[in-house]
């Protein structure tokens, strides 16, 4: 009881320094709807909206009163490129015991990383590599006495877990079931290639996702000096028909062959059966931006609090049944930027500063692989043994007013106690799920910041209405990266403003605090 009541009582003093105001809902749908506007375009990186997003980001932040982050500059710029790639005649012939052929996009969707005019990777095998981990915490390697170089991996979506609760971590996903890590493994391994093989329940998402997600102006860090030519050659999605017809080419029974990988003691194996992937390529090497905006602390201002929120969305692309084909990204992320951006204000109307820094950073490039946290990560403004935490605002609306809130993550660190204290202050509670089964935990950047020491957790909204006879009208399948995913005026912003206003509670408790997480 002692250390919750100290952890509750900094919420108790300073936050009666800035409450609630009753215009905070209203700045914070406002933002939302000129972020989510169509004059942002979706908000891809690389693209003139770019421009459109981080001066408008930077305008706000100045006019709040708050500093530039980066020695000086609203902005911390890195080179990326981005690339458009399609297999020749959209299509890719298979060759083996008998031939089949993939089609673009229905049955695969592949790019490249690399800095060039063309793909021609000839004659390249196929190998089934079950979930492409190699975990040997969990006993589990599915490249043990297997030679991928250059060779085109097969990798289901997520890990083991997911089917046997006995293993991994059950249905808490691990990283490694993770497709980024599947590239990444498969790049260490000297592979040509990795598919990803999709399956909707298993990525917790369509193969829309897959689709809009990849068909232009894939984005990737760029190396001026490798010219990232030792990326994968293709990196790519595989959907289940395409991969019935591979695993059919090999005369290899596809169900069977999906049962065996997830049992332990599987063996990857070749498919015997190969394939000419012939790729025509345009790319374009820019520089993107970070936006970040500080406030130094008033005592130890050499440690700082990050409260971040990626800018980025899907940009212009595939339009849906109704035409539309603008991604606004309202609840993705807009919502989440327009909670930074209030907690920035919040902070810069302080009386009085508290004693540590807080950082407000809004990452580029999230949506392509968290490459701008990633940067940052890297190129931190404060050192990641500086940063006390990263408090993330990821898709927080719309949300109707819970009793609980949803924490994944937790276990990990001290910081599990500011959300409880914050959450009793509202007369709420914590809820950890166990259930990652979704690898959301994995799927935002403040897990580059987890990636190097800094505690951070997932908050999602509760799953106890605090109104029964107001549930959320907005399920998440219904908007995820789709055209659909725009403001409107009849959003219920109770939850969201809750959820915002707690974790200013955490932001402000962790600057006056002195301990270490």
């Amino acid at each position: 009881m002692k250390k919750f009541f100290f952890l509750l009582l900094p919420l108790i003093l300073f936050t009666s320094q800035t409450l609630p105001s009753p215009d905070d809902e209203q700045l914070l749908r406002d933002w939302i709807r000129t972020i989510a506007s169509d004059e942002f375009g979706g908000r891809k990186p690389m693209t003139p909206y770019e421009d459109v997003t981080v001066n408008y980001l930077a305008g706000e932040l100045e006019k709040m009163g708050l500093e530039p982050a980066f020695d000086g500059s609203w902005f911390q710029s890195f080179p990326i490129i981005s690339v458009t790639a399609a297999p020749e005649g959209k299509k890719i012939q298979v060759k083996g015991k008998r031939k089949s052929t993939l089609a673009y996009p229905e049955d695969i969707v592949v790019w490249t990383a690399q800095a060039c005019e063309k793909v021609d990777m000839k004659n390249a095998e196929y190998v089934f590599c079950g979930f492409g981990i190699d975990a040997p915490e969990y006993g589990w390697n599915d490249f043990e006495g297997i030679d991928v170089r250059g060779k085109i991996i097969i990798a289901m979506v997520n890990d083991p877990g997911y089917y046997n609760p006995a293993l991994f971590r059950g249905r808490n996903m691990t990283y490694y079931g993770r497709w980024v890590y599947k590239f990444e493994e498969a790049r260490r391994r000297g592979a040509a290639g990795c598919l990803v093989l999709h399956n909707t329940e298993a990525a917790s998402y369509g193969w829309h996702v897959c689709v809009n997600g990849h068909l232009e102006g894939n984005l990737a860090l760029y190396n001026p000096e490798t010219k990232n030519a030792d990326e994968l050659g293709i990196k790519g999605w595989l959907h289940e028909d395409g991969a019935r017809k591979i695993f059919q080419a090999a005369g290899v029974d596809f169900e069977k062959a999906l049962e065996e990988a997830k049992k332990p003691g599987f063996r990857s194996y070749s498919l015997k059966t190969r394939s000419d992937v012939r790729m025509t390529v345009s790319y374009d090497i820019r520089e993107t931006r970070n936006v970040g905006a500080l406030l130094p602390g008033s005592g130890n201002k050499d440690e700082a609090v990050v409260v971040s929120a990626h800018w980025d969305h899907l940009g212009i692309g595939t339009p849906d049944p109704s035409g539309d084909s603008i991604y606004n990204g309202a609840a993705d992320n807009a919502s989440g930027v327009a909670g930074a951006l209030l907690l920035a204000r919040r902070f810069a109307a302080l009386p009085h500063r508290p004693g540590r820094s807080l950082l407000f950073l809004f990452p580029s490039s999230e949506e392509s692989g968290l490459f701008g946290s990633e940067y940052y990560c890297s190129h931190p403004a404060f050192p990641m043994e500086k940063t006390v935490a990263c408090l993330n605002f990821e898709s927080i609306g719309p949300a109707e007013l819970t009793r609980d809130v949803v924490i994944l993550g937790g276990g990990q660190s001290k910081l599990d106690h500011y959300f409880e204290a914050a959450a009793a202050a509202q007369g709420r509670y914590i809820h950890y799920d166990d259930d990652n089964s979704d690898g959301w935990f994995f799927r935002s950047d403040h897990y580059n910041f987890v990636k190097k020491g800094v505690p951070a957790v997932v908050m999602e909204n509760g799953l106890q209405p605090a109104d029964p006879s107001r549930p959320n009208r907005y399920p998440f399948q219904q908007w995820y990266h789709k055209p659909s995913d725009e403001y409107r005026e009849d959003w219920d912003l109770s939850g969201t403003m809750a959820n915002v206003n707690l974790v200013y509670g955490i932001a402000l408790s962790l600057a006056h605090a002195r301990e270490k997480l």
